[in-house]
């Protein structure tokens, strides 16, 4: 027997049409995969310095009570992918409105400017999770999908033993090992797919919290100002 039939070319040059087509299907998802980590891994960067750079630019605004330069410099397009910057300008325009219009006297501005910051946090939510439910389709059919491929492959096996009438292991081992590739393909697309989507969910969850805490500060100092 050829020990070259065990390499990877050499699998992939006797595989039948069916498993090919399960092992690009694969690679494409695993690309995929590595695309939607790499364009998150990204973002997430991008919105932890840009908050951690309006968080710092707004304090003094808002201590010095320059209420219109910390509406401006939260809404700034410096800061378009911070998730700090998205729910503060939210509720601090909200407030602002609400303080300078005319209102029905069940009005209450800090409320209102809760209602906001939820909204505006949902939204931010929605876009920070963009891809990460692909990564969970990913880690969770990937692995039917190799293994759909390693069924195909050695019924073909099996059918090319029958045909050719020659019998043992050898005969078949080649064909058994081109399938099996399929199923370890599978779990290795799988596996850091699975770990990814871990590791950004969690990440999520951190940036909300920031989100959270960054708009509960705000709303208190909301309700400081208004008694001063």
């Amino acid at each position: 027997m050829d020990a070259s039939q065990f390499t990877v070319a050499g699998m992939w040059a006797s595989m039948g049409p069916t498993v090919k087509i399960v092992v690009v299907i694969l690679a494409a998802m695993s690309i995929w995969s590595l695309a939607i980590a790499i364009d998150r891994i990204w973002r997430f960067h991008k919105a932890r310095r840009e908050s951690l750079q309006v968080a710092h630019a707004l304090t003094p605004r808002l201590e010095e009570r320059k209420f219109d330069e910390a509406v401006s410099l939260s809404g700034d397009r410096r800061f378009r992918n911070s998730h700090v910057a998205r729910v503060l300008h939210a509720g601090l325009e909200e407030f602002r409105w609400g303080s300078t219009h005319e209102n029905p006297p069940d009005y209450d501005p800090i409320d209102s400017s809760k209602r906001a910051i939820d909204r505006e946090a949902l939204m931010t939510t929605a876009e920070l999770k963009k891809g990460i439910g692909n990564l969970a389709t990913i880690s969770t059919t990937a692995p039917f999908i190799g293994l759909f491929g390693t069924v195909v492959g050695i019924i073909n096996s099996f059918r090319g033993m029958a045909a050719s009438g020659s019998g043992g292991l050898g005969a078949v081992s080649a064909g058994i090992a081109e399938a099996l590739f399929a199923t370890a393909l599978g779990l290795g697309v799988a596996i850091p797919a699975v770990w990814l989507y871990n590791y950004f969910i969690n990440k999520i969850e951190r940036l909300n919290v920031e989100m959270a805490s960054a708009s509960s500060e705000l709303l208190d100092y909301f309700a400081k100002s208004r008694k001063a």
